[in-house]
């Protein structure tokens, strides 16, 4: 049932996150410190797992999708619908252009700390009047996905009233920081990937982690102009499709590894302006 294989490790990160959560509820304290940065990672994978599943769904049955969906969503902190309006449907139409919700920067006008430490709180802002104009269209457009979406909703609010029921502690620990960080950090990536690109170039417009352990780990997510070029290629296929395509990239947008890229840029260069990464600025397409 599952479309490609490759998905079978899509499911035992969804197991290894549900099986780690339950783990963590059933200790005595209120979470076992040493395992919690795991939960906060697979809480993560969970949201790039809703942005895969979107674009490229793992079965073939409508309702193995659906339940899917719910699954996710409960780790990922919000129903994994809202991607539809806000990524497919938006972001990869105006890719960080005028008109993307998700455009960056916001409130400030340059690229620094704050800019990125308010650009996912404030994005989320502007999402969700999207998302709820996109799930009442639906009632008249796809009476079917209206049901869906609206048991989706239903499903993960269901589950989060009975997480804080049977233990409110836990709840908040267990569940819903660790959806907060999924949902703050999947939102950063986005903000690092567009920052100081340019949008009206077909090559130039994302930047790119090429590291073996950032898309090993995360499903390739660091390969982010080649999804923008074909948003329906599936994750497994980005390392072939960014080897074809990486030397049309301004290479100052191919970065080997994330971490480093990030300290230098936001914190190295609060006291050192030079560690700045400059990105790529706006200059006339040439295709």
């Amino acid at each position: 049932m599952l479309r490609r294989k490759e998905d079978v490790r899509t499911l035992a990160y969804l197991a290894l996150t549900t099986v780690l959560f339950v783990w963590q509820w059933r200790q005595p304290g209120i979470a076992d410190l040493r395992l919690y940065p795991l939960s906060l990672f697979m809480s993560l994978s969970a949201a790039i797992i809703a942005h895969n599943h979107n674009h490229v769904p793992l079965w073939r049955s409508r309702r193995a999708n659906f339940l899917t969906n719910c699954w996710i969503g409960f780790f990922y902190g919000h129903p994994a619908i809202g991607w539809v309006p806000t990524h497919n449907q938006n972001h990869h139409r105006f890719n960080n252009a005028e008109g993307d919700l998700s455009r960056s920067p916001k409130l400030f006008a340059g690229d620094h700390l704050l800019s990125v430490l308010v650009y996912p709180t404030l994005t989320s802002f502007a999402q969700t009047p999207a998302i709820r104009r996109y799930v009442l269209s639906l009632r008249k457009t796809n009476p079917r996905l209206f049901r869906e979406a609206v048991a989706e909703y239903a499903v993960f609010a269901g589950l989060m009233v009975l997480a804080f029921l049977l233990d409110w502690k836990k709840a908040i620990v267990l569940v819903l920081l660790p959806q907060q960080f999924a949902l703050f950090t999947i939102q950063a990536f986005n903000y690092f990937q567009h920052i100081g690109c340019d949008p009206r170039s077909k090559w130039n417009h994302s930047r790119n982690i090429t590291g073996f352990w950032t898309n090993a780990l995360l499903f390739n997510n660091g390969l982010h102009t080649v999804h923008h070029f074909r948003p329906g290629a599936h994750w497994a296929d980005l390392p072939a499709l960014h080897a074809e395509h990486a030397a049309k990239i301004d290479p100052v947008l191919l970065v080997p590894r994330m971490l480093p890229w990030i300290a230098k840029s936001y914190l190295l260069s609060l006291v050192w302006p030079p560690a700045k990464d400059p990105g790529v600025l706006p200059r006339p397409v040439v295709e």
